[in-house]
């Protein structure tokens, strides 16, 4: 990599694939399977992946990606994380991964529209506590999707899957 810039954007493009492997062998069924009670299920994960990088990132460069489409920003919100019936979400694994793969193509692009001197602007005020400038925010963004990806690996222990990493 030439420089930081593309080591982030490239950091940021491969982190996707640790969701799509983590649930490739997942059945739309197996996306509503909670590991625990009060546990949220992988359908939700996922969707929460899609609208919170969006926000994120539109709060960061307003506009930078297109607005999350209303039936996905309305299913995966604080308030569905309880659901557990599928037909309120009204959704496949593969509308998910491929909305997931948009916004995250999107956010690659968005990074790589930024400046080495732009990765050490403060972010607004309300991302400061987790992320202080543009820079520990883009890592923000990747360490997110890994936390869910821990998340989702124990939905695959739960459904007696394979041990991936």
């Amino acid at each position: 990599m030439s420089d930081v810039i593309e080591l982030l954007a490239a950091s940021t493009a491969r982190n996707l694939d640790l969701v799509k492997m983590t649930v490739a062998d997942f059945s739309d069924a197996d996306l509503f399977v909670r590991p625990v009670p009060g546990a949220n299920h992988a359908a939700w994960q996922i969707g929460h992946l899609i609208v919170a990088e969006t926000n994120l990132v539109n709060t960061i460069r307003p506009d930078a990606l297109p607005a999350v489409p209303p039936t996905i920003a309305e299913r995966f919100n604080k308030s569905t994380a309880s659901i557990d019936d599928p037909a309120k979400f009204a959704v496949t694994k593969q509308q998910l991964l491929d909305a997931l793969a948009g916004v995250r193509a999107n956010t690659v692009k968005w990074i790589k529209t930024l400046t080495p001197q732009e990765l050490d602007q403060p972010t607004p005020e309300r991302l400061r506590n987790f992320a202080p400038n543009i820079g520990q925010f883009v890592l923000m963004i990747s360490l997110h999707v890994a936390m869910h990806v821990g998340q989702l690996q124990v939905i695959r222990r739960k459904l007696g899957k394979p041990v991936l990493f």
